[in-house]
Order: C-alpha cells, then structure tokens, then sequence
C-alpha cells in the first residue's frame, strides 16, 4: 500500500501511497498501523491538523521541544507547498542539514517526520492546504522554532508572509537544540 522512500537525512521517510482511481475519482489510504509498523515507522496518531494557506505564506521552522517532541506524518492535499524540514540533534551527523521538497495534490506524496527535526513550508499556491498528524498532543509549553532564514535554504521568496511569532524565532546559531 506505501511504497517507503528513505531521504538522506536519516528517519526523514518519503512514502507514496497507493493510488484507487476510476470513474467515480480517487480513494488514497494515507495512514495504516500494521502497514507502518512492518515499513519500521513506528507512529501513533495521537492529533490530526490541517492549514490552508495564502500564496507566499510560509509556516515554520516549527517542533515541539522535549518531553513533548512529536513525529508527523503531512501532505499536501490541495495546491502545492515546498516543504522543508531541518534537523536539530545534536549528535546527528547530519545536524543542522536541511530536505526540501514540493507537496503537492498530484503526486500524493506524504513525508513522515520523527521527533527532533525542525519543520516548516512555503505555499507556492492560493488556498495549499497541509494535513499533519501528529503522535504526541500539541503543548503550548513546548512549541519551538527556528527562524525560516537561519540555516541556508533558499526559500526563492524575497518577502513571504509569516506570521509575528515565526519572524521572532531565534536563528539555528543562537538556539540550543534540546534534542540529543
């Protein structure tokens, strides 16, 4: 049902489902426990989110900090977005390295995210619209961030629109990752 991608960043996984389409459209499964498990994703959905975003909105770098750190598993179901995430542990010999890659509504991509990687995306349309799932509930207390502009990915937008909190994150140089 998923065929499971593995990205250079390690526990970064691309998955593409399997696609039912005939004359009444299309049916996509996009979450299955067994079908996880048995692809090494081990991942509980404990919340589901969605967003729907302006044209040159860009969300991010976003996580949640320990105890509370979550894994996610988006997509994009309408529109399209660049996705981008960034690790953030520390002994990770890819610390500080980024994936970027374009969701969208036509290829039905979803990428799984593990706990301690930054994330965050630009929509590149007029109502994009991102599902998450999360395997932890959301915690006030420890939603994190990085500033978008803080660890060399070119975004291609000059001005994109964020929202106050998301300009004010502390850049990757001056935060300290919380995750091992």
């Amino acid at each position: 049902m998923f065929t499971k991608i593995e990205i250079e960043l390690p526990g970064l996984v691309l998955l593409r489902p399997r696609v039912f389409q005939d004359e009444r459209g299309i049916f996509i499964k996009t979450f299955h426990a067994e079908m996880f498990r048995n692809l090494g994703l081990s991942f509980e959905p404990r919340e589901e989110f969605y967003s729907i975003s302006s044209r040159n909105v860009l969300r991010g770098m976003h996580f949640q900090a320990p105890p509370a750190a979550h894994a996610k598993l988006l997509y994009c179901l309408v529109g399209k977005v660049m996705d981008v995430v960034l690790d953030l542990r520390r002994t990770s010999p890819t610390y500080g390295r980024w994936h970027a890659r374009e969701l969208n509504s036509v290829d039905r991509e979803l990428l799984f995210v593990p706990a301690g990687f930054a994330h965050g995306f630009l929509s590149l349309d007029e109502g994009a619209t991102v599902v998450y799932l999360t395997n932890a509930e959301h915690s006030p207390d420890h939603d994190k961030g990085v500033r978008w502009d803080s660890f060399g990915y070119d975004w291609g937008a000059m001005t994109p629109v964020l929202s106050p909190r998301d300009a004010a994150f502390p850049t990757l140089a001056e935060y300290q990752s919380p995750f091992p």
